[in-house]
C-alpha cells in the first residue's frame, strides 16, 4: 500500500499544473477546459514517463491513484 505523501492534494494539484505546461511547452499537447482531471493526470504521467523525468510503474500496479501518488511524489520534488 502506498504511503500518504504529506500534503497530497495540494502536491497533485501543482503536479498538473506544472505536467500541462511542461506538455504544452513541449508543443505534444493543447488541454481544454473540457479534459478531465483524470485524462490530464494521465497524459501527465505518461509524458514524464515517456520524457524519463519519472520511472514508470509496473504494470500490475498501474491505477489512477497509484498515477496521482507518482505525478504528487514529482511536484514535491520539484522547487517551489
Amino acid at each position: 500500500m502506498m504511503s500518504q505523501l504529506k500534503d497530497e492534494k495540494e502536491h497533485l494539484k501543482k503536479a498538473i499544473r506544472v505536467g500541462m505546461r511542461y506538455g504544452e511547452n513541449r508543443g505534444v499537447v493543447k488541454f481544454d477546459g473540457s479534459d478531465s482531471a483524470k485524462d490530464k493526470i494521465e497524459y501527465i504521467y505518461r509524458l514524464l514517463v515517456h520524457d524519463k523525468l519519472i520511472t514508470a510503474l509496473p504494470a500490475e500496479q498501474l491505477s489512477l491513484a497509484s498515477m496521482k501518488h507518482k505525478l504528487a511524489i514529482w511536484a514535491s520534488k520539484l522547487e517551489a
